[in-house]
């Protein structure tokens, strides 16, 4: 046995390593069409009696023609220029079509010849078998290299067996990329599809089977499925997470195909395949963007976009680009960060980009005025802002001069110099608030929203959930704990969130750009909320762990102002309608100009006064709804205190 394993490896490494150069190819193919000819011709005059002699004469010059004939076919359609080691159905496909020309070729000179010299080089029925047996022949050569190759390469110890998911059009490129790239060592044992039109087919001999079969735990361990290929266009968040729970059950690898067009063109391999993510398994379905509605919104124009550095500010800037925008201002106090941001641009752009950097603070007044006044932006996505509980709990003054102050000099600004459309990104904290960061972007959407009293500027609120990879997010971090060992640590074990990609979130923004209204605040269908704790389980399968054995989970406790759950309207709010499948409009309780304006004056009269407690209680005059947990300033709930 291990004589056959060692005669077998050095056969497939003879196989691997030996290439044929393709005019050897075409030699050996020519060199066969002669040999086959002088077959037939043996075999016909031996079955009919006839005298080998008759063709003497003419022989040599058969030969010739052989020779010519199916040359010239071979080269027109470049037959030999395959591997043989790979031939595919098209390959076998040019090899017919190089035959036939040669077959026509060597038909028109026997005519040819019996017009000019009343005699016939070759007969007719001849050149008909010949053509034949010859196709069969080059045929069955290349078959059986190719099985043979393949026969060896399947008892190769470092092959993968996969169970490809999806038997359409997109699932069978796939294969055909596997096929054609042999040193990925990747065997395909079958295929299953939802589709039950597809059971109990085969694709060039591999058996489509039914999900119930395919997927069953004991057939994967039958066929010894090392990895589960998902090969669908479309495909539910729910299917995913079910094929994932069998992958994780059976103790095997689960991929996904990338969507680009390299599949046809044979261009991926086997380790670019795409590992699943956490993004995959959000209780929803993809989120489809209306790029054409957007791009009719912000194309040509000058768009304008604060806290550009950050996770959202980023996707927003790459999204705009994409829709060929006059120029974009990429507005941060980050050195760094905007650095970053250019450094990527350029490589992800390689057409010119135009845009202008301005390292700026938002609480600047003067400066923000100036970069108004100096680009006279049409669209501005207000990001900056300052977006972390806990820190923020426990510096309010810093989240109300960011939050509101900040926001308050870049909604002037943008009314002062005619701004077409600002967009102002809030978050669900906002709803209900139980931390000073949710309270202060509340008042930011208030403040904002008042300003459509003046109608100049359209001003839209736009507000949603956590974004799943975004800077200082809860998937960063359960990453670098399990590149760590652990443990996780996760707060409470019934906390949830609400989650969305960035590029879905940012996408959304966009269109809400597009389609919202003056005074609109405009709520995010973000699907169910998912419970942090079973996002840690799977995210540690996902890593190749199992929870609670090789990587244990830790419950910290309620951060200050962390609430178990997130809302998405407040209680005095209700939903009007739907003006998108993913974007609601929130009946929002708003305030005149002239009230908020006030309050907002309050704050800044009494911020400099080094009392936390009294700027809090301001926040909880205004939003009334603001009431404090897990926080040193429940004390001002407790005891009904509302600074005057």
């Amino acid at each position: 046995m291990q004589l056959v394993k060692k005669i077998s490896k050095e056969v497939l490494h003879f196989y691997t390593t030996k290439i044929l150069s393709r005019w050897t190819v075409l030699i050996m193919d020519l060199v066969i069409c002669i040999l086959i000819f002088l077959l037939t011709i043996s075999i016909i005059f031996s079955f009919y009696d006839i005298p080998i002699n008759r063709l003497d004469l003419h022989l040599p010059l058969s030969l010739l023609e052989i020779f010519f004939s199916y040359a010239i076919g071979f080269l027109i359609v470049g037959s030999y220029k395959g591997m043989t080691r790979y031939t595919s159905s098209k390959d076998l496909i040019r090899l017919f079509f190089a035959n036939l020309i040669g077959f026509t070729i060597l038909s028109l000179l026997s005519v040819f010849a019996v017009e000019a010299f009343k005699t016939s080089l070759i007969p007719i029925d001849i050149a008909i078998i010949h053509f034949l047996t010859t196709t069969l022949f080059l045929f069955s050569i290349r078959l059986f290299t190719k099985s043979v190759y393949d026969t060896i390469s399947m008892q190769d110890s470092g092959k993968k067996n996969v169970l490809i998911y999806g038997a359409g059009e997109f699932g069978i490129q796939i294969y055909r990329s596997f096929q054609f790239h042999k040193t990925n060592h990747v065997y395909v044992k079958y295929f299953t599809d939802d589709d039950s039109r597809r059971w109990n087919n085969s694709i060039d001999g591999h058996r489509v089977l039914s999900p119930e079969i395919a997927f069953s735990k004991s057939y994967i361990l039958k066929s010894k499925i090392d990895t589960i290929v998902i090969a669908k266009r479309e495909i539910t968040a729910a299917r995913k997470k079910e094929i994932l729970a069998i992958a994780l059950s059976a103790n095997i690898e689960l991929k996904i195909a990338p969507k680009e067009n390299d599949w046809f063109e044979n261009k991926i391999k086997f380790n670019q395949l795409e590992q699943i993510q956490i993004e995959d398994l959000l209780n929803r379905d993809e989120i489809i963007i209306n790029k054409n509605l957007i791009g009719s919104t912000i194309k040509g124009k000058t768009i304008l976009i604060t806290g550009a550095a950050g996770s959202i500010g980023q996707e927003i800037t790459k999204q705009c680009l994409s829709y060929e925008v006059a120029k974009v201002i990429l507005l941060d106090q980050s050195e760094n960060g905007l650095h970053d941001l250019l450094t990527e641009l350029k490589l992800i752009f390689k057409k010119t980009i135009n845009y202008n950097i301005e390292v700026a603070s938002v609480r600047d007044k003067y400066r923000i005025r100036q970069i108004f006044k100096k680009h006279r932006p049409s669209v501005v996505f207000h990001a900056a802002a300052y977006k972390h509980v806990p820190i923020v709990e426990n510096s309010p003054y810093e989240g109300i001069h960011v939050n509101i102050f900040g926001t308050k000099i870049v909604a002037d600004s943008a009314l002062e110099f005619g701004v077409e459309r600002f967009i102002m990104i809030s978050t669900d904290k906002a709803v209900n608030p139980t931390n000073v960061m949710g309270a202060t972007k509340r008042v930011a959407e208030l403040y904002t929203q008042s300003l459509n009293d003046f109608n100049k500027t359209v001003f839209i609120s736009t507000r949603f959930g956590n974004v799943l990879n975004s800077n200082g997010s809860v998937i960063p971090l359960f990453k670098k704990q399990i590149e760590k060992g652990g443990p996780l640590t996760v707060t409470h074990r019934e906390i949830t969130r609400y989650f969305m990609t960035i590029p879905e979130a940012c996408g959304l923004v966009l269109e809400a750009a597009a389609i919202g209204k003056a005074k609109q605040v405009l709520v995010f269908d973000m699907g169910k909320p998912v419970k942090i704790f079973e996002m840690a389980e799977q995210l540690i399968r996902l890593s190749g762990y199992e929870p609670h054995l090789d990587i244990q989970i830790e419950f910290t406790g309620l951060r200050p102002g962390e609430k178990l759950y997130e809302e998405l309207l407040t209680s005095s709010e209700a939903t009007l309608s739907k003006i998108h499948d993913r974007i609601l409009v929130a009946k929002a309780d708003g305030m005149s100009y002239k009230m908020i304006n006030g309050f907002v004056s309050k704050l800044q009269s009494q911020i400099n006064l080094d009392d936390p407690v009294l700027i809090v209680s301001i926040l909880k005059e205004i939003v009334t709804e603001f009431i404090s947990e897990n926080s040193e300033f429940e004390t001002i709930d407790k005891t009904s205190v509302r600074a005057i």
